[in-house]
């Protein structure tokens, strides 16, 4: 296809081998439209239900996904035609609104349009058969309604939400596990609702995981686990009723913005550079031992003079914590991030019952437990298990 201009200046287009190119009209054109949007869901199909297959999907990287859910799925699918899109936009927002069903709605998508091709070829207008879908959905929500059963429940009785959630994990691949699992998903979203509101803010959840260990071995924690550790060897391991120091600001000295060049050429300016330094290392020490710090949670890294400061004045330290675990430990404990020490009090302290190091396996991989926080609604899943499983539960 090619961009011309005729003799007064008026753009026209110019299709390569025109002559083979056809155009559809009509029915031609609404028969096509539907088969692409039941070939979306006829891929789909096959994983839906208990005895669902799993498809294996690879991208151009050469990563691998293993996954029966169909947002993502359709996701990783390359799809041109516009109809096709739209289921995939479809599975999308099951995605968004509901987070299940995204298989269950393409599918029955792809049997609606499979009945209106009947319909169309009876000779049935398009617009009467809208028509008619949107009738039968009605009746069918009203049908719902009446046959529906409420389960009540309460803090103490989740029995009927553990026996809901299960249902939801019969089809998937971790299903040997579904009820510990279901178990877990249920405490971890009544830690976080509000029950009289009726509301849940789903991103105090956080999900992590480590490869390795057993499926069996997933647990949820109340608090907060990050995947770093004590930034010294020879700190303590577990701090009980920690008061926690959340930074932004790097155990440094300060850097001027513009270009700089210190000259040394005596000892003595050596030592006044050295003793100015470790000045600074102290007052940011002392600054966070004064306001009653036992813990410092960093975003940012320290080197290794501050690190052997921290040590020899017995104040742990965790450096290179993200943003976002930053902000769901200010959350869980109640305490302030802070972005000067000179902004530094006791009242922007975090307070947990336990701050706990825990190591894996033989790998030495160790992770920062933060439990029995002032604020509990913050909750972390830990799963445990092979590459397949962690990407499972990531996708």
């Amino acid at each position: 296809m090619a961009l011309a201009f005729d003799e007064f200046g008026r753009p026209f287009i110019i299709l390569k081998e025109q002559e083979q190119k056809a155009r559809l009209r009509g029915l031609d054109a609404q028969k096509a439209n539907v088969a692409a949007g039941r070939a979306v869901a006829r891929i789909l199909r096959t994983s839906l239900g208990p005895k669902g297959m799993d498809k294996m999907l690879q991208s151009p990287d050469g990563d691998v996904t293993i996954t029966n859910d169909g947002a993502t799925i359709l996701e990783q699918m390359d799809v041109d035609n516009q109809i096709a899109k739209l289921m995939v936009e479809l599975s999308r927002s099951q995605d968004y609104e509901i987070g299940d069903g995204t298989t269950g709605v393409v599918v029955m998508a792809g049997s609606l349009l499979e009945q209106a091709e009947k319909l169309l070829e009876r000779g049935i207008h398009p617009i009467r058969i809208a028509e008619g879908y949107e009738m039968a959905s009605r009746i069918a929500f009203e049908h719902l309604e009446n046959v529906a059963n409420k389960f009540e429940f309460d803090a103490s009785n989740i029995e009927p939400l553990i026996q809901t959630c299960m249902t939801t994990l019969s089809s998937k691949i971790v299903n040997r596990c579904k009820r510990s699992l279901a178990e877990i998903a249920v405490k971890a979203v009544l830690a976080v609702a509000d029950l009289e509101r009726k509301d849940v803010n789903l991103d105090l959840i956080k999900v992590e995981g480590k490869v390795g260990g057993k499926l069996e071995d997933t647990e949820l924690i109340y608090g907060i686990v990050v995947d770093k550790d004590m930034s010294h060897p020879q700190m303590p391991k577990q701090i009980e009723d920690a008061k926690i120091a959340i930074l932004t600001c790097p155990f440094e000295p300060p850097k001027p913005k513009t270009k700089h060049k210190v000259d040394i050429d005596t000892v003595e300016k050596f030592q006044t550079l050295r003793q100015q330094e470790q000045k600074y290392f102290d007052d940011m020490v002392q600054k966070c031992k004064d306001v009653g710090a036992t813990l410092v949670i960093c975003q940012w890294g320290f080197d290794d003079e501050a690190n052997h400061l921290l040590m020899h004045r017995n104040l742990p330290a965790v450096r290179w914590v993200g943003g976002v675990e930053l902000e769901l430990i200010a959350i869980a404990t109640g305490g302030r991030i802070v972005p000067r020490f000179q902004e530094l009090t006791s009242e922007k302290l975090g307070r947990a019952g336990l701050v706990r190091e825990k190591a894996f396996g033989t790998t030495k991989d160790r992770m920062i437990y933060i439990e029995h926080c002032a604020n509990s609604r913050a909750v972390t899943i830990f799963i445990r298990g092979g590459r397949l499983i962690l990407s499972y539960f990531f996708t």
